[in-house]
Order: C-alpha cells, then sequence, then structure tokens
C-alpha cells in the first residue's frame, strides 16, 4: 500500500513563502494499492495538484470523503479527471437525515459558487452514502466509524497487501473522555485506530491553543499522542497543520511532539509531521524508516 499526501493543512488554504515545506493544500491523501486500485481521502485543495499529476491514468477512481466541510470538498471542482469523459468516479462520504450526499454536495458545485452543476460533469460519476459498517472497493476492505466531530463524520481504516491505514483527519477524542484511563469502548475513533500500520491523525492545536478551542473537533499534540500510543498504533503522521502554523512554528511544534511521544514510550522513528508530496509505503513488516 502506497500512502501519498497532497495536502495536510485544516480549515482553509494557507499558501504563501511561510509554508512551502509542509504545503497550504488542504486534506487530501492518495492511497494506491498492489493491484493498481485507486482511493482518495478527501477532496480539500490538494486534489487539484494530484489531478493533474495522474494525467490520464486516472480513469477509475473512489474518493472517500470524511465529511462536508469545505476544506475537505473545495478540490472536487478542480480535479482535472472529472473533466474527462472515459473517468469513473465514485464520491463516498457521510450518510444525513438531511439530504443525500449527492444532494449535499451539489450545493457547493452549484451557482453562484460554481461556474458548472454536477449534472453537466462530463465523467460518470456516482455518489454513495458510506454507512457506518465494512465493504471492499478492488483488494482493500474499508471500515467506516463515526467520529467526534462536528457535523455528520466519519473516520475510516482501510486494511490491504497485509497492512492497514487509520484515517482520522478531524476529530476531538478527548472530548468527554479521558483518553488515559477509559476503556476503549468510551474513545472515539478507537477500534479504527488500534494496532494500525500508519495512523493519520489530526494535531492541529498546541496544548495551549487547544485550551481557548475545545468543542471545536480538532486535538491538541498531548491528547493526539496519548490516543496514538493507547491505540498501540506502528506509525503516527501529524495531520491537519492549523492554517496560522508556519514552517518554522510546525518544525518547533514537531520538536515537542518528538519529546512528548519519547516521554510516552514511543520510538521516534515512527512520528512524523505530515509534509505535501510526501510518500510512505507500508507493508506488512513496515519499517518506520522506509518511506520517501
Amino acid at each position: 500500500m502506497k500512502v501519498k499526501i497532497w495536502g495536510a493543512r485544516g480549515s482553509v488554504p494557507s499558501p504563501g513563502p511561510e509554508t512551502v515545506r509542509y504545503g497550504g493544500n488542504t486534506s487530501c491523501v492518495q492511497v494506491t494499492l498492489d493491484d493498481g486500485t485507486l482511493l482518495i481521502l478527501d477532496a480539500g485543495t490538494g486534489i487539484r495538484g494530484m489531478g493533474i499529476a495522474l494525467a490520464a491514468e486516472a480513469a477509475r477512481v473512489h474518493i472517500i470523503v470524511t465529511h462536508l466541510h469545505l476544506d475537505h470538498i473545495q478540490g472536487l471542482m478542480f480535479f482535472a479527471p472529472a473533466f474527462r469523459s472515459e473517468s469513473e468516479i465514485t464520491i463516498w462520504g457521510p450518510a444525513s437525515p438531511e439530504a443525500s450526499l449527492r444532494d449535499r454536495i451539489a450545493r457547493y458545485i452549484s451557482a453562484p459558487l460554481s461556474p458548472v452543476e454536477v449534472r453537466e460533469l462530463p465523467c460518470e460519476v456516482a455518489f454513495r452514502d458510506c454507512p457506518e459498517t465494512e465493504w471492499e472497493i478492488g483488494t482493500a476492505h474499508l471500515r467506516a466509524a463515526s467520529v467526534t466531530h462536528r457535523g455528520p463524520t466519519l473516520g475510516y481504516r482501510i486494511t490491504a497487501d497485509d497492512c492497514s491505514l487509520a484515517y482520522i483527519p478531524d476529530h476531538e477524542p478527548a472530548i468527554g473522555a479521558s483518553l488515559e484511563n477509559d476503556e476503549p469502548d468510551w474513545i472515539s475513533g478507537f477500534d479504527l485506530a488500534r494496532g494500525a500500520s500508519l495512523l493519520v491523525h489530526d494535531c492541529q492545536y498546541t496544548d495551549a491553543e487547544y485550551a481557548d478551542h475545545v468543542g471545536w473537533g480538532h486535538s491538541g499534540l498531548s491528547d493526539t499522542l496519548t490516543f496514538a500510543r493507547r491505540t498501540e498504533v506502528e506509525r503516527l503522521l501529524l495531520f491537519h497543520h492549523d492554517p496560522m502554523h508556519s514552517d518554522d512554528f510546525l518544525d518547533t511544534f514537531y520538536g515537542s511532539a518528538l519529546e512528548g511521544w519519547a516521554e510516552r514510550g514511543g520510538d521516534p522513528v515512527a512520528l512524523e509531521l505530515a509534509t505535501e508530496r510526501r510518500e510512505i509505503e507500508l507493508s506488512a513488516a513496515t519499517d518506520p524508516l522506509g518511506s520517501r
């Protein structure tokens, strides 16, 4: 299983000289399986660059959306394969009693926000309300579950090629729970992350910042580290960087993360900050250094 980061920022894109190293695009992660199946986790602004890079390769893709906040779907209208008639695109996302997934996404891909309507896209596109259950795409076994974040929000676990990826980019598991002491059944997202080869997890705030953002749906550093250690993941990728955090800030933040990780008994080579265009290859015996 190959994982490539196309956008790791949260809330709003933050391009500029202060964010060139970690990147300013919002959530988008490419997962390529050994059989060639292509999964795209979230469709933030990072999906634009991904679509360009794929060129004509992306004839059949699955876009798996955690929730419909703008920073996770804003790139859909700029995804090049959507404008090719030979493309087959399936968009998966959380169900809602309010409206179908198609109708909710169409509020963005429609006037006055967009010059093109969903029905006008030349590709073959299907929308699937994702139940909180398990299903298969290609050789991948997928599991979805609701996680603590505002609005209907899912986290995902993808198991394929003898390894597993847990993707929980917007998550506040500490609200209403003790991550250190509560039983796993009481901790949001625990089963999704448990023992994963790689956990991609929300870490938007420092601990000091989180104190002013409790209930916003995102995690502070200590909570993310504690969650990852309790779920015994093999590797942790800190994700959903705050748009106000510059590269220099994130360098310092990473130093604090390594200290906190070591205090909790974590191996420093198993902890990383998500960086745009970073590629990670997972296998049954994943080497934490085996990424590029």
